[in-house]
């Protein structure tokens, strides 16, 4: 079967691998916009994560052709089942987003309900009780949807197996992911989720390119044709990039950093996304993320607007009909050039109700202070210049990236009634 994508062309897809590709979890992501209320000041944006999960799918399989040239193999069918399960679990990285993406995550029940039992229990302990995640979701439906057997009955893996390259936190039933004496789940969950995995270098390009920001545009071809496989003296194999894309990697970076600043955290964007939360503390509140992994099939964006226009309370309304809270501030900075307190505190005493929002830009969530995050597998660098004697060394080792900008970026916007517009900005300026 071939699929044509506006980005990468025809993709390619195997009979198992259709089988995923029209279970009903898959179909589910195409009512789910990519890029949420981000619709709104860029009308392009209305790509679906169905459509991004075929890219990181089709990504995946060139990265990993790209990883293994140099074949530490020696066995075509390990090679194939390495191959096959990277590429399934790219399709399936996003299963679990709810409707809107990102903006509805933070109404999520507690894990606890969920009832995953993939996890490694003294990994998720301490925050059972504490908001899931979209990727908690899609834990769950690889374990305990009809989507495992549909896996099971196409490869010689479970669902399971495509959980463990999702999330770290997965426990691992068998050595599946050994071959030759050595361990590949680390450089094939690498791929899936790391600061270079296939996830991010298809939403950054598909978003750049339907937004109509330009940000995006980075050397995606150079970047997977330069990685290669590290082999670790604990026997782990790890993800490794040529020292000369070292450049297009921090070009990735800086442009997925400014992708956040100036489109995901645009401020029309924001406001939808506080103005949902205002909806969501509210008495009129009547509608819950189900915990039953099968009722989790019908949620998507028609269903959440659905739900919207039923709801009575003013929050909801807003949204549906498309009138936001204005603009009255907005602050760029660090934590002390953006602190509202003041400005809040003036329109508390005027009486002029307000949403609050803040945003905070980070060049990794990989990366702090130029250090590995502690839990993150390295991604090495190989550098084979000529005249230099051959080296590898760390990621955050090889690029002065990450010491450029340690500094995290914040935003903070304050929005009032369209009517309260020009009294808010007179209480503010007084």
């Amino acid at each position: 079967m071939e699929v044509r994508d506006p980005l990468h062309g025809a993709i390619q897809l195997g009979p198992a691998e259709v089988a995923i590709v029209d279970h009903p979890f898959v179909q589910r992501l195409r009512g789910v916009k990519q890029m949420g209320f981000s619709e709104l000041p860029f009308p392009g944006a209305v790509h679906t994560r169905y459509a991004h999960s075929l890219g990181a799918m089709e990504l995946a399989g060139r990265g990993f052709d790209s990883v293994f040239r140099r074949d530490p193999f020696g066995d075509p069918a390990a090679r194939t089942r390495f191959r096959d399960i990277v590429r399934v679990a790219a399709l399936c990285h996003d299963l679990g987003h709810a409707p809107f993406s990102h903006c509805t995550e933070f109404a999520m029940p507690p894990l606890r309900p969920l009832g995953v039992s993939a996890y490694e229990p003294d990994a998720v302990r301490s925050r059972l009780d504490d908001t899931a995640s979209h990727e908690d979701y899609t834990i769950a439906v690889l374990t305990k949807s009809t989507l495992d057997r549909t896996v099971r009955d196409n490869f010689p893996f479970t669902g399971h197996h495509v959980a463990a390259l999702v999330s770290r936190e997965v426990s691992v039933p068998d050595d599946f992911f050994v071959h030759g004496g050595r361990d590949y789940r680390r450089i094939l969950s690498q791929l899936i989720s790391s600061e270079l995995d296939v996830d991010r270098l298809d939403y950054l390009v598909r978003d750049s390119y339907y937004s109509g920001a330009r940000y995006g545009e980075i050397d995606l071809n150079w970047l997977l044709s330069n990685l290669e496989w590290h082999d670790g003296p604990d026997g782990h194999v790890s993800l490794m990039l040529d020292q000369r894309a070292v450049y297009a990697f921090d070009d990735f970076m800086i442009s997925r950093y400014h992708m956040f600043m100036s489109v995901y955290f645009h401020h029309k964007s924001v406001v939808y996304e506080e103005m949902l939360r205002r909806h969501f503390a509210s008495p009129a509140r009547v509608w819950n993320f189900p915990t039953e992994i099968e009722d989790y099939l019908h949620l998507d964006d028609v269903a959440m607007h659905s739900y919207l226009r039923s709801a009575k309370d003013e929050w909801a309304r807003r949204i549906v009909e498309r009138r936001p809270y204005r603009r009255v501030v907005e602050r760029h900075g660090n934590e002390q050039e953006v602190d509202l307190t003041e400005a809040r505190a003036r329109l508390d005493a005027a009486g002029i109700d307000h949403l609050a929002a803040g945003s905070t830009g980070k060049l990794s969530r990989y990366s702090a202070m130029g250090k590995k995050r502690e839990g993150a597998p390295a991604i090495w660098v190989i550098d084979r210049s000529p005249g230099a004697r051959e080296a590898t060394s760390r990621l955050e080792d090889a690029t002065a990236i990450f010491a450029r900008y340690q500094e995290a970026r914040h935003i903070t916007r304050l929005y009032v009634h369209e009517e309260q517009v020009q009294r808010a900005t007179g209480v503010l300026e007084g």
